[in-house]
């Protein structure tokens, strides 16, 4: 490998959160160029923010040498990976590993896009204060100089487990159902801010048993204008009934008010209209970008679509999966059905897989996303909406104000998993786990490091911290409380998926 090599910085669209995050890029920026100096490498910086597309092809494309990424806030995955591909020289998503900014979620996230289309890379990250003193750090960061990758442990991941006749026959039940009746998803718009690994398209889903409908968001604008008055207010008083604790007017919220409310309800009535008309069975909604100047935060309707008690109920969930993210949206609406065969609580939740600390002698994850987690997370009572509040989503983000659908998730076991892309193959992560009751101090201090807006789940994921970094294909993942590993594993390798087992108990 060469002994030139460049930096860039891969950014998010939005111009606000780039410069925000500045100094935690420029500090990370400088940690990898004292590092490389350290192991006798020369770097460069490509210059500036690479925020759209056509800015990676035209500063990247020409660039032959070795490249590091600095992934320190959220990024598009496309303002990298339209740059690198087509080209093999090696390359590096590098994060700070920090609850400050989402910089893990971006390096996730860039790294199932890079992953589905082929191209080849590797990943690295630290939390020191100064990465040179961080051995296993240097190690890897040699070995990448050295080789041109890095390659990480595999004792964790498996591609086989063990499945009860119990098991098996619950999900051969749910696979009798979708042949019967292939599973339908509403897709409002396409996916977010450059997730282009979370869209499988017909072709795909066609295989494992799903077919999509889309629908232009225009049409939550158009079809608002006739959702009536007594609708809004009666969704209203049922949100405020069952417990929902609205943070209207606040300090940096003054203009979150009811109004803001009544249009977020407004949205989530359109989209049940739709949902009917179409008999669709799950929603995907991308909310992001097309709609932040028109519409307050999907999030309200998201979470409300996610639990059984909501306005207008029909005593199931509507599976959500926010950010229109087709792999979180299979894992949700296969891992619902599961849990109805075996006589579990239905809601499965939605999170990004954004932080963790060392806890107790494991490792502690935190899962928090602004959007679709389910109201039974905060209090495992199916008929009631008590534990969750609503914030103002920040003024970053979302311009137009709204609330977000938050609480604390409740201790249990857990199952987790997500669908991915690799090439021209489905494949889905499955894994089992525990959300951890922090003590107080330890819990404020990890939500207020992050977004206290936002819903909070902190669990053990059943693997090391660095077997989820190295080897995850996705920045999101499906959680739902309950034992339906074996249920899991048996459908998806019926349905045809290729299946990774991500856990230290099934080596």
């Amino acid at each position: 490998m060469g002994r030139k090599v460049a930096i860039f910085w891969p950014g998010d669209y939005r111009s606000q959160p780039n410069q925000a995050a500045l100094p935690h890029v420029e500090e990370a920026t400088l940690q990898i160029e004292k590092s490389l100096a350290k192991l006798g490498r020369e770097s460069y910086r490509i210059e500036n923010f690479l925020t759209k597309p056509h800015e990676a092809i035209e500063r990247l494309g020409p660039i032959d040498d070795p490249m590091i990424g600095v992934y320190v806030h959220w990024v598009y995955g496309t303002n990298t990976v339209y740059g690198v591909v087509g080209k093999n020289n090696p390359l590096l998503l590098a994060s700070n590993f920090s609850g400050t900014w989402p910089g893990l979620v971006g390096l996730l996230n860039t790294s199932a896009c890079l992953e589905s289309l082929g191209r080849e890379f590797s990943r690295l990250w630290s939390d020191a204060e100064d990465w040179t003193t961080d051995r296993d750090f240097m190690e890897r960061l040699d070995e990448w100089c050295t080789t041109g990758r890095i390659d990480y442990s595999k004792d964790e991941i498996s591609y086989h487990a063990p499945v009860s006749v119990e098991a098996a026959s619950r999900a051969d039940a749910v696979l009798s159902h979708i042949h019967k009746r292939r599973i339908l998803a509403l897709m409002l718009g396409d996916t977010s801010m450059g997730m282009i690994n979370a869209y499988f398209g017909p072709r795909l889903l066609s295989k494992i048993g799903f077919a999509e409908q889309k629908v232009d968001q225009a049409w939550l604008l158009d079809r608002g204008k006739s959702i009536p008055e007594k609708r809004i207010n009666d969704a209203l008083a049922f949100v405020k009934d069952k417990g929902i604790i609205f943070h209207y007017r606040e300090t940096g919220a003054e203009d979150f008010d009811e109004k803001a409310t009544r249009e977020q309800l407004r949205d989530y009535l359109v989209v049940l209209d739709m949902v009917n008309e179409f008999k669709a069975d799950c929603v995907g909604w991308q909310y992001q970008l097309g709609l932040l100047p028109l519409r307050p935060p999907s999030d309200l309707a998201e979470g409300l679509l996610n639990s059984v008690c909501r306005p207008e109920s029909n005593g199931d969930t509507i599976v959500d999966s926010t950010e229109a993210d087709q792999g979180n949206l299979v894992s949700m609406e296969l891992m619902k059905r599961l849990l109805k065969a075996k006589g579990l609580h239905q809601a499965v939740m939605f999170h990004d897989v954004r932080w963790g600390i060392d806890h107790d002698g494991r490792f502690a994850w935190v899962l928090l996303n602004s959007g679709s987690c389910s109201a039974y997370a905060f209090n495992h009572e199916p008929r009631t909406l008590r534990g969750v509040h609503s914030f103002r989503q920040p003024t970053m983000y979302f311009p137009i104000p709204g609330g977000t659908f938050t609480g604390e998730c409740l201790p249990g076991g857990i199952t987790w998993s997500r669908a991915w892309l690799r090439g021209e193959e489905l494949w889905m992560d499955i894994g089992k786990g525990k959300v951890i009751a922090l003590p107080q101090e330890k819990r404020d201090a990890l939500w207020s490091a992050t977004n206290r807006e936002w819903p909070l789940m902190v669990a053990d994921m059943g693997v090391r911290q660095d077997t989820l970094m190295a080897h995850y294909m996705s920045n999101h993942v499906a959680v739902a409380y309950g034992d339906i590993f074996d249920e899991m594993v048996a459908l998806c390798q019926s349905l045809g998926f290729r299946i990774r087992i991500l856990h230290g108990g099934h080596k």
